[in-house]
């Protein structure tokens, strides 16, 4: 069976698609057209994915068809030349993959096919692990080209690159693409078989470049509209089904060739930049350097640039066995030039109707009608279909975005024959000029810049050698107690991890003597996975815990002496009320005796052989403060003890520490009292500042050297925290270029019009997330940073009620988001009722018990399943660490995405681009009723300077109308300002470039 397929569609769901893109539209025009085969577009959407289910029936094998009684009601709307021919759909979406690979930024655009419904949607509950599926009908996805084929591929489907010359989003594309198609997809680019030419390219200029001869090439018309479809398509010979279509395209058998535009119409044929009304052929680009003449920043290189360049054979190559193709106009741009209207107006539309009635499907009358037929109906449409086959057209090449314009006429020809018109009744308007091309250069191209190389450098002698001056002062210190003052992004961590590292491997302090205490798990596994690398070996008789798991530890060893027995449980938050309730009987009075400790509460608890989590600190501490012996023991065992985020320890946490170090014993405390910040949950940065009174005789070093930030975040940093600063003589210095930098501070009218800020900077910053970015003027092709993804954004706010607003502009975008969460798993819901009922016996299967008791509790298992998997038979690390809380991710792990944060959890974190919104008096700094002032706004300081300083590269600094400014930004000196709150009037690039 002969056949043509537009396998590459948009729904009404898609941004900047029409609202007639459903499926009687589609059905309709497919029909006007001579299309057999449709794509659904979109199945990914979760409205357009029920409008699938409820309005297609299963037709050929893999293949729908519309329902019966929306299908009469088509047919009787068309002309009998039209009506009954079969239209067909396949269930197919476009998706847009951004993500980092090396050091660039990747931005791929990919077809996804799937045979069945149930197909489809396993492949979207993937997806929506992932990113938005919901907000646009191709969703933008921060994740691997490779790892998208892997999971199209479980799921029983096939992937084809889009549109794969394009510059902004494809695979081969100039800005952000690769050289080949297996580079993208490597160890899985074996599946690939078919890419998309796309408007840009013909399969004429694909056949240079001869990696391209084994995918079969296939052309779609990419429809935002249904009056687009057929513009391009792929022509079949082989039956009528999905695993046809499919064995085609792997097989070449059946691949029957493409309808094509003429290439230079599409929008990014040639290179150029819009603008400025510069276009230019690929030698005029080299020559100029790819530099636009006008205002001297980059072109868009389009595609023919692109094939040139990777082409490895000379034009009008062909491949032995490829299939061939025809260039044609569609039939109501022809139409158009005739009437001198445009090609949707009232009198091309009624005069397309006349010709269809009478000859047939439009891609007919293009192709294969005679031409005389034609010609009895319009000699000029005849004369310009005569033209059309011959290929005797006038090119005017498309270019950053800008379509081209196909003629079939010569400027002034059809003024001249306008009396000898058969079917039209007056004379057409000539055709509006094209932009003119930039003359060639005159002078020289600017020279490029050369950079030095430096010369080879001798290996280090000592872990220490790739220290810093500062950060080796302080790993190396003698015996005794050390404060180590470690500003923002000073190499914290690696200073205390090469201090200990260094003590067991070169000065040969046997590791069991050292412990190392941090907060965090996640800081906790960070510091040991470090410690493994530089000190193999040595690493796994070091002791590296939390407070509390340290805690966990001291209790193990001595539980008879608190009435407990070794296999302790630790009582998650279900079960302490349920212990508290039987002890107060009412729920009210229960969770109060829990939150104060009560001491009937605590009886109750290790009646049941449990503890809580406060207790893991207390019961520790209690041991030694009434044990002398135990406490010597302790000082015996771990000689040298490092602690990390020293400003953090809360008074409990800081009597533990005074017992297991003596006033003159080994401790180093590493912190910084200016990111002091969790007061609020009993942490004292007065503990830091006494550190020299409890320990005399104590070395104090100072790491002032800051590798994380540009050198306008960190001068901003310091100019905000300097009022209140607890480090005297305060001291940052940005030691790295991150090139054009900046603060960047914004004015809003309104929290949704801040958060409408950010989603439109965040894709200004990536370069453009969407080609709707590009036609609509936001981004321009000389704004956005490389190298950066999604992963490279955060968004920090004060309180959590900020991110609402926020979450609706970056899901009305598209842009792919998580809000990080620092709950503990236990507090999730199901999963404390699978830990009660696990019933572990020795040697079993952690995973495999949490499984078998999970039941049909899904979401309950899946978060409860990497820590299973992880603890393999250790069931008491596995109650361990859910009572120490844990984070466990339910999104898919390879996935980027933009972070939503408060402000105290992007403690020790770091992004390239942040912005903090917010900044207000009464949010930042947040009024507390009856609190203290000062303190209060010293510390609030204290978390914007923790803020700032998460920022690599770009800062921005948010307000709204609906509060004062805040105090903290009267001190920054040195920003850029960008936007306006309430501007007079919408104009089209108002907006301050970025970059």
């Amino acid at each position: 069976m002969h056949f043509v397929a537009d396998l590459h569609i948009h729904s009404k769901y898609s941004r900047a698609c029409s609202r007639d893109c459903d499926l009687e539209h589609l059905t309709w025009w497919a029909r006007r057209k001579g299309i057999s085969l449709v794509g659904t577009g979109d199945f990914t959407h979760p409205a357009w994915h029920d409008h699938l289910r409820e309005n297609l029936v299963p037709a050929e094998p893999g293949l729908f068809r519309l329902r019966a009684d929306l299908d009469r009601d088509i047919d009787r709307t068309l002309p009998p030349s039209l009506a009954a021919a079969p239209v067909r759909f396949m269930l197919s979406v476009e998706i847009s993959t951004i993500y980092k690979r090396g050091d660039r930024t990747r931005k791929v655009h990919h077809l996804v096919y799937m045979p069945d419904l149930d197909s489809a949607a396993e492949f979207n509950r993937r997806l929506a692990r992932i990113g938005n599926i919901g907000s646009d009908g191709r969703p933008i996805l921060g994740l691997d080209s490779r790892d998208l084929l892997e999971i199209t591929l479980e799921c029983g489907g096939y992937l084809v690159p889009a549109h794969v010359w394009t510059p902004w989003f494809a695979v081969l594309g100039s800005k952000s693409g690769f050289d080949a198609i297996a580079d993208c997809y490597v160890d899985l680019a074996d599946h690939v078989f078919a890419v998309e030419t796309g408007l840009s390219s013909d399969p004429e200029m694909n056949w240079r470049v001869s990696g391209l001869d084994r995918y079969r090439l296939v052309s779609n018309s990419d429809a935002h509209s249904p009056p687009m479809l057929g513009r391009e398509a792929t022509v079949f010979d082989t039956e009528l089904d999905y695993h046809s279509v499919k064995r085609a395209l792997e097989t070449g058998d059946g691949h029957a060739g493409s309808i094509e535009f003429f290439p230079e119409e599409g929008k990014y044929h040639v290179d150029g930049h819009r603008k400025c009304g510069v276009r230019m052929e690929p030698r005029e680009t080299l020559a100029h350097r790819g530099i636009c003449p006008e205002c001297g920043k980059p072109l868009t290189v389009g595609v023919l640039s692109r094939v040139e360049e990777l082409a490895d054979r000379p034009e009008g190559s062909r491949p032995e066995g490829a299939a061939g193709f025809r260039n044609l106009v569609p039939l109501p741009e022809i139409m158009s030039e005739i009437v001198g209207t445009g090609p949707k107006s009232k009198k091309v539309l009624a005069e397309v109707d006349k010709l269809t009635a009478a000859l047939g499907p439009e891609l007919g009358i293009l192709q294969d009608v005679p031409v005389d037929d034609i010609a009895a109906h319009s000699t000029l449409l005849g004369e310009a279909i005569g033209r059309l086959r011959r290929g005797e057209v006038v090119r005017d090449a498309g270019y950053d975005g800008e379509y081209g314009v196909i003629r079939l006429f010569q400027p002034g020809e059809l003024s001249r024959r306008s009396a000898s018109l058969s079917l039209f009744e007056f004379a057409p308007a000539e055709p509006a000029p094209t932009p003119a091309r930039a003359p060639a250069a005159s002078a020289e191209p600017p020279a490029e810049s050369l950079v030095d190389l430096p010369g080879a450098v001798e290996g280090p002698k000592s872990l220490l050698d790739g220290l810093d001056p500062e950060q080796r002062a302080a790993a190396s210190s003698d015996d005794g107690p050390l404060l180590i003052i470690a500003g923002p992004g000073t190499g914290k961590t690696r200073t205390l991890t090469h201090r200990i590292a260094h003590l067991v491997t070169e000065r040969g302090v046997p590791p069991e003597e050292c412990l190392a205490i941090t907060f965090t798990r996640r800081a906790a596994g960070e510091m040991a996975e470090r410690l493994a690398a530089l000190a193999p070996g040595h690493a796994d008789r070091l002791t590296v815990a939390t407070f509390h798991s340290l805690g966990v530890r001291i209790l193990r060893e001595h539980h008879e002496a608190v009435g407990l027995t070794r296999s302790f449980g630790i009582a998650d938050p279900d079960r302490q009320l349920e212990v508290a309730v039987s002890v107060a009987g009412a729920e009210k009075e229960a969770r109060r005796l829990v939150a104060e400790g009560d001491e009937q509460y605590k009886k109750a608890l290790r009646a049941q052989d449990l503890v809580d989590f406060d207790d893991l600190i207390a019961l520790p501490l209690s041991l030694l403060e009434r044990d002398p012996a135990l406490v010597a023991a302790y000082r015996e065992r771990y000689r040298r003890i490092s602690v990390d985020e020293y400003q953090d320890v809360d008074e409990q946490q800081y009597r533990l520490l005074r017992l297991l170090a003596p006033a003159d014993g080994n401790l180093t405390a590493i912190g910084d009292p200016d990111q002091a910040i969790y007061r609020f949950r009993g942490a004292d940065v007065g503990f830091f500042l006494r550190f020299r009174e409890d320990f005399p005789g104590a070395r104090v070093v100072q790491l002032t050297r800051n590798y994380r930030s540009s050198p306008q975040v960190v001068a901003g940093a310091l100019q905000v925290i300097s009022p209140s600063t607890l480090v005297p003589g305060r001291e940052l210095r940005a030691m790295g270029e991150h090139g054009d930098a900046l603060i960047g501070v914004h004015h809003a009218a309104s929290e949704q019009a801040e958060a409408a800020f950010v989603a439109r900077t965040v894709e200004q910053v990536l370069g453009g997330a969407s080609f709707h970015a590009f036609d609509s003027g936001r981004v321009s092709a000389s704004e956005g940073t490389q190298g950066l993804g999604f992963s490279d954004f955060a968004v920090l706010y004060r309180t959590d009620r900020q991110s609402r607003a926020l979450v609706d502009a970056l899901t009305q975008s598209g842009l792919p988001f998580q809000k990080r969460s620092h709950d503990r798993l236990v507090d999730r819901p199901g999963v404390s009722r699978i830990v009660r009922e696990l019933g572990f016996a020795s040697g079993d299967s952690v995973a495999a018990r949490v499984r078998a008791v999970a039941g049909a509790d899904h979401t309950a298992y899946e978060l409860l399943k990497p820590l299973a998997v992880e603890c393999g038979s250790d069931f008491e690390r596995f109650h361990t660490t859910l009572a120490l809380g844990v984070e466990v991710d339910t999104w898919d792990p390879r996935a980027d995405r933009i972070s939503l944060l408060t402000l105290h959890a992007s403690k020790g974190l770091e992004f390239p681009v942040v912005f903090i919104v917010g900044c207000e008096d009464g949010l930042l700094p947040l009024r507390w009723p009856g609190a203290a002032e000062d303190d209060d706004v010293a510390e609030e300081r204290r978390l914007m300077f923790v803020g700032m300083t998460r920022a690599q590269r770009h800062l921005f600094l948010s307000h709204t109308a609906g509060r004062p400014r805040s105090p903290f930004l009267e001190t920054l000196q040195e920003f850029t300002r960008i936007g306006n709150a309430q501007p007079k009037r919408k104009k089209r690039g108002t907006q301050l470039s970025l970059l």
